[in-house]
């Protein structure tokens, strides 16, 4: 620890991301990328873009991208976000909204940006236990109406268990909590849950936060966005530009822009990973592994007949990353990001020998 660091950096407990080790060429299944390639036509917009006019600053609104968004989920212009990824959305979101004299509730096995947000805004966080099969426990969020909390976050899927709640059940936990913001986090929503973007138009509390890296296959991008009633949308602004004025460059908003209006492109790349991912779950079934129903793009899943921290480290041994937490709930358990079929099919060889 350096002595020039301030109070608050020395008392910070940041994120760990994925590892990402240059040694050696891996396939990785540890940090949830894409593996397919984004839409040609937002590459062919990102060269384009790469012009002369990069010169200038880019719009500070990026309206041209917000108005895609919005037009994607048939929104009003002044209902979208956008910024430098959705963990800077997120951020921004922690600042705005969420009441920074009363604790968050969050689950406890969950993205690990949250109490790291937590730790950065001096915001207390509290952690609601997931039930014992990894689902959040709905009625744990609806007690007292939202008069003790400073705000709900949750992932939809939830991240690292790729389970989703209904529908149905994110609107009883608005319906208990008008008085704060309930944030939903749907990185993963394209892989098989249900967006909740159609409750914005009830409930002026819920703020919906996606991203292009997941399914459009641009986490090198960084770009995230926002949806929710206009009063939410302004609060983001405002942080916005206290921070950054300029948080999207030209390119990545044209490519981001591209790729919106690209739905056939969309569909196809998630359906080849929803059917690759229902497949490696019934192989990792059948050879006696429990895998937690995923409606995203990687599967959680703990090897009943050995341990999962070795296997995490032959499979690295052997040239293939997978994800290991070593989180006392979930110890036992591998995060497996769903590569393209090759890619599957050497994961499940090495792991049958290993078996």
């Amino acid at each position: 620890m350096s002595k020039f660091w301030s109070k608050r950096a020395h008392q910070l407990d940041p994120y760990t991301p994925g590892e990402q080790p240059q040694d050696q060429q891996y396939i990785k299944l540890n940090t949830n990328e894409n593996p397919y390639p984004p839409s040609p036509k937002a590459i062919e917009a990102m060269r384009l873009a790469s012009d002369e006019l990069m010169r200038l600053y880019p719009d500070p609104t990026a309206r041209d991208l917000k108005q895609a968004i919005a037009d994607f989920y048939t929104l009003d212009y002044e209902q979208v976000f956008v910024g430098n990824s959705s963990d800077e959305v997120l951020a921004h979101t922690f600042v705005a909204l969420l009441k920074q004299d009363k604790p968050l509730f969050s689950p406890d096995i969950s993205y690990g940006f949250y109490p790291a947000y937590c730790s950065l805004f001096n915001i207390e966080n509290t952690k609601i236990p997931l039930a014992d099969d990894f689902t959040i426990c709905v009625e744990d969020y609806c007690k007292d109406g939202g008069k003790d909390k400073g705000g709900i976050i949750f992932p939809n899927p939830n991240a690292p268990s790729g389970i989703a709640l209904s529908l149905n059940d994110i609107e009883i936990i608005l319906k208990a909590n008008p008085e704060v913001v309930v944030v939903i986090d749907e990185a993963y929503i394209d892989f098989g849950a249900d967006t909740a973007v159609p409750l914005i138009a009830k409930y002026p509390n819920l703020l919906i936060t996606q991203t292009f890296s997941k399914s459009r296959s641009l986490a090198g991008l960084r770009v995230g966005f926002a949806m929710g009633h206009p009063d939410l949308i302004e609060g983001l602004e405002r942080v916005k530009n206290s921070f950054n004025s300029y948080p999207l460059d030209r390119v990545a908003i044209a490519g981001a822009t591209a790729s919106i209006k690209d739905t056939k492109h969309l569909d196809n790349t998630c359906q080849k990973i929803i059917k690759t991912r229902e497949r490696v779950s019934l192989a990792l079934e059948k050879m006696d592994f429990t895998v937690l129903p995923s409606k995203t793009n990687f599967v959680f899943a703990k090897p009943n007949q050995a341990d999962a921290k070795k296997l995490y480290l032959d499979l690295k041994e052997q040239g293939l990353l997978v994800r290991y937490f070593s989180a006392p709930r979930i110890a036992g358990f591998l995060r497996i990001t769903i590569g393209t079929n090759e890619e599957m099919d050497e994961f499940l060889l090495k792991i049958e020998k290993m078996i």
